[in-house]
């Protein structure tokens, strides 16, 4: 008798109405127990013995598609799925999917739709991606006013943030009122806070994987909203049906524009844009050529005026080899520029940081217990750290240019997803990764290659002077660097319902942000790992317990994150402007620990989630010598990012086919600073005393956003359907302090702590269409 044979069932699954691809979608077949999930590009492939089965392709929010499939060789099967006709509580998720996801070894990630980002309110009536992921546990900001975030208290430089693959610096427009991510534009995002594959690397705190719609191959259609001071258009058809397809987005605030009435010159605005073509060749064979180009504009009266943003572009192909072999190749460029032009002093400074990434990736689906992924990367950077012109011919400034700085990543990885038994699933790879600091105009030598000095007797550092200058060409190798970085992740099935999962993950960030602020600001000056500049090097471990209810979910996690060579700055350090910032620099290490809850509800009219995050996160930067006092006399003391207690909750809820309702609620432990703890007078001098860094805090941080959608619904079908949100943010008005500042009273000569706040009560209304 001859053994039986194995054949692949493997293809593309879309939404049937428009062709966009789909992430994620379970391909169940009940009768082995077994199953597949689409990946980032909506493909599948699962091997299955010979014979006739019945195929379930089931994702939420859509009609399951059922099909009974006789196999009796490889079988390619493209299909689309219809969005579901059923009301939101007749949508339930089947035990089978939530099987899988109990049963995966991906943990410490969390996965939001377009859908759920548009549904929450925030301030300023506009969806917004970054204060999304601020509700899940573990993640914060700086604040209101504040751009970045910060992921298991780790620095905002310490994330990757990917769209369609391409590196963004900058995450935020208006300093964090609003982020650089057009709701419209977005598919899906994933949050990476631990586990991180071994295709990822750079950073070492989270990973945010963002990709864009690819453009509607079926219809042409347009999505937008008109706000109080911004608004957005998203077009989107067929250039070749079924074949072929764009789709273009553009936003821009214009409150600006408002100003002249109130004698106001001064000028704040944004826009950006958001473009995608995708093609498909054949089955085969599919192209996509994406791109992003964002500024924001600051115009301060005749004192200065500023510039400053994201640029990408990404072409990708994506082909497969075989039933079982799937590839994508990226050829990638991403610029951030930043212009700042002093008017009064008649000077124009330009900054930014450009890379060339290549990349090919390969997923191959061994058989259906065991599946693997490889490639490798090759990014080219290069740093313009500053660079200053004269703007009018009477400027007293003269040109300069600080050292542009070049280096070259590469990396290597694979991976493996593997089931060893029913109950036991493991997800193990390796990643080796090399850094070449490349040569440069102007390279400062020191004695003992010491860049800074320790001066016992007042207790301080101070710069060293080099003792020459030399060049090198941009072929040459300053410093290289090459680090193995392991990663495992496994989970252990309790029952049907409910797992255990541990991983850890260590990683490696080449590049460092040059910045002592407490969040990122446009400002801000990138800096690559070289001579003076070790890598940060990351590891983390985590240990968690997965449940599924029939309606809900709940996820409990603890970690620890240990990271070595951590910048931080001597006191009063100057990081402007400066050609040689390797002499106000130190090296030190930092950690974080904590406990995540996350109870989430995804079915019936009340939709949301609630989260409560306990958490630390300090630094430490000891003395180099046993004579060296370091930072804080080489004590730990707590990040600026440190948030002992952080809940948040969000809710939706359907009332009707014409009103729903969302609400989210925030409250966290007040942003560690230092405060003065009193003064001295050197020679007419009012010297400040302070106390140890970032020992005391600002005040809770807590607010409630709420808001209305109202969808009229007309007696006729049309083609054009709208609907008006109406929003609260800070419903009950809280003065959030942003900072304190000191000062003393003008008219009682007393010293006075003031606090800044940056936003009161801020109602909205946003009218929202598609057709």
């Amino acid at each position: 008798m001859s053994a039986q044979k194995d054949f692949t069932l493997s293809g593309t699954v879309t939404e049937s109405d428009n062709g966009e691809t789909m992430i994620g979608v379970n391909i169940l077949i009940p009768s082995l127990q077994t199953g597949a999930v689409t990946n980032g590009y909506g493909f599948y492939s699962i091997k299955l013995p010979e014979g006739t089965h019945e195929i379930i392709y089931t994702s939420l929010g859509f009609e399951d598609y059922t099909e009974t499939i006789t196999l009796n060789g490889n079988v390619t099967k493209n299909i689309g799925l219809a969005v579901s006709t059923q009301s939101l509580d007749e949508v339930i998720i089947e035990t089978d999917v939530e099987k899988r996801s109990i049963k995966t070894p991906q943990m410490s990630a969390n996965t939001l739709k377009a859908s759920t980002i548009k549904k929450i309110p925030v301030v300023l009536g506009e969806a917004d991606l970054i204060k999304a992921i601020a509700l899940l546990p573990g993640v914060t900001t700086a604040g209101e006013g504040a751009s970045g975030f910060n992921v298991r208290g780790g620095a905002a430089d310490q994330n990757l943030i990917l769209l369609d693959e391409a590196t963004l610096y900058n995450s935020s427009h208006l300093f964090g009122f609003f982020s650089v991510f057009n709701p419209d534009a977005i598919k899906d995002i994933t949050l990476y806070k631990g586990g991180i594959p071994a295709r990822y690397g750079g950073r070492v705190s989270s990973v945010l994987d963002i990709y864009q719609k690819d453009g509607n191959k079926q219809d042409f259609h347009a999505t937008g909203g008109i706000g109080l001071i911004a608004s957005r258009l998203l077009l989107e058809g067929p250039i070749v049906k079924e074949k072929a397809s764009f789709l273009v987005g553009g936003r821009s605030s214009y409150a600006h524009l408002f100003l002249p009435l109130f004698d106001n010159d001064n000028v704040a605005y944004f826009y950006d844009l958001n473009a995608k073509l995708s093609y498909d060749l054949n089955d085969n064979n599919k192209l996509y050529l994406s791109g992003y180009f964002g500024r924001d504009v600051f115009n301060i009266s005749d004192l200065f005026s500023n510039s400053f943003g994201n640029t990408t572009v990404n072409l990708r192909w994506n082909h497969l080899y075989n039933e079982s072999l799937f590839s994508n190749l990226s050829v990638i460029f991403s610029d951030y520029y930043y212009g700042l032009e002093l008017k009064f002093v008649e000077f124009q400074f330009d900054s930014g940081v450009q890379n060339f990434n290549l990349k090919y990736d390969f997923t191959n689906y061994i058989s259906n217990k065991f599946k693997m992924r490889y490639g490798l990367n090759s990014i080219y950077y290069k740093f313009n750290a500053g660079e200053v012109t004269p703007t009018t011919e009477t400027s007293g400034v003269n040109p300069f240019k600080l050292t542009e700085k070049f280096a070259l990543e590469n990396a290597l990885y694979v991976e493996g997803e593997l089931e060893v038994s029913k109950k036991i699933n493991i997800q193990a790879g390796l990643r080796y990764s090399t850094f070449n600091r490349l040569g440069q105009t102007e390279i400062n030598v020191y004695e003992n290659d010491n860049p800074i000095l320790y001066n016992q007797p007042l207790d301080i550092y101070q710069k060293a002077t080099p003792i020459d200058t030399i060049s090198a060409s941009q072929g040459t190798t300053l410093k290289s660097f090459g680090y193995l970085e392991p990663r495992l992740a496994l989970a252990y099935q309790l029952n049907d319902e409910s797992s255990l999962k541990a991983s850890y993950n260590r990683t490696t960030q080449y590049i460092h942000l040059i910045s002592n602020t407490t969040s990122p600001t446009p400002f801000d000056i990138y800096a690559p790992s070289g001579q003076f500049i070790e890598p940060q090097i990351g590891d983390q471990v985590a240990v968690g317990y997965f449940r599924n209810f029939e309606n809900f979910s709940f996820d409990v996690e603890t970690y620890y994150k240990k990271i070595q060579n951590r910048l931080d700055y001597v006191d009063d350090a100057d990081l402007i402007a400066n050609n040689a910032i390797e002499q106000v620099l130190l090296s030190g290490d930092a950690r974080a620990y904590g406990l995540e809850f996350l109870v989430r509800k995804t079915t019936g009219k009340l939709q949301g989630w609630v989260s409560y995050t306990l958490a630390k996160s300090e630094q430490r930067t000891p003395g180099r010598t046993a004579i060296e006092t370091g930072i804080n006399n080489g004590e730990w003391y707590n990040t600026a990012w440190d948030r002992l207690h952080d809940f948040s909750a969000t809710a939706q809820y359907e009332l009707n086919s014409k009103w729903s309702f969302g609400a989210n609620f925030i409250y966290q432990s007040g942003q560690p600073t230092t405060y003065p703890t009193g003064q001295y007078e050197y020679q007419g001098v009012t010297v400040p005393v302070y106390e140890p860094r970032n020992s005391s805090r600002l005040s809770q941080f807590h607010h409630l956003d709420v808001s209305a959608t109202w969808s009229p619904k007309t007696e006729v079908e049309r083609r054009w359907k709208g609907e008006w949100v109406f929003s609260v943010y800070n419903l009950y008005n809280r003065s959030n302090a942003a900072s304190v500042s000191f000062r003393e009273n003008t008219d009682t000569g007393m010293n006075e702590a003031v606090r800044l706040s940056i936003f009161g009560i801020v109602p909205s209304i946003t009218y929202n269409f598609k057709f």
